[in-house]
């Protein structure tokens, strides 16, 4: 898109389709690293939803999705978003200070979307107790960490060198 190497995966854009057992080993590898000691589960719109949906069944955890667009609710919190190739407002609601939370998300690359949200989240004085994102592109992932003090875990690392996308 311009000039962002921008990828195309299953697991970050539902395209091509998402095979159900790719998607139980990627469910599987979130439950085992991750930390899920909360009261809530918060992913943002769209591909958070995919895999935060069944993580919230299988530990029986409420989630929350952050949203493209407001609804105008009380208490709904403004997220202003900046990306690699966009940028907007996101919302949040139904989250209370002190509440303690993890963030999944489906790809951190320049980390606008996680900045944004975990930045919100701080200021709205709730514990963010784990932050993870499937796939790590473009070493947003240790500039992100070092900004907002916090660690990120991620599933596989990718680069996309000369139009090509590899593996690490």
């Amino acid at each position: 898109m311009g000039s962002y190497d921008y990828i195309v995966s299953p697991l970050t854009d539902g395209i091509p389709r998402v095979d159900p057992v790719v998607l139980r080993e990627v469910l599987d590898s979130v439950l085992a690293i991750g930390d899920f000691r909360c009261d809530l589960l918060l992913a943002p719109e769209a591909m958070g939803i995919p895999l935060v949906a069944p993580l919230s069944l299988e530990l029986s955890i409420p989630f929350s999705v952050v949203r493209k667009r407001g609804y105008g609710l009380p208490g709904e919190v403004n997220v202003n978003q900046v990306t690699g190739y966009s940028k907007g407002d996101m919302f949040i609601n139904g989250i209370t200070k002190g509440e303690r939370v993890v963030v999944i998300d489906d790809i951190i690359s320049t980390g606008g979307t996680l900045r944004a949200i975990i930045k919100t989240l701080l200021s709205m004085e709730v514990e963010l107790v784990d932050v993870i994102a499937i796939v790590e592109k473009s070493g947003g992932k240790g500039q992100l960490e070092k900004e907002l003090g916090i660690c990120i875990k991620t599933l596989v690392k990718v680069e996309v060198r000369d139009g090509r996308v590899y593996v690490n």
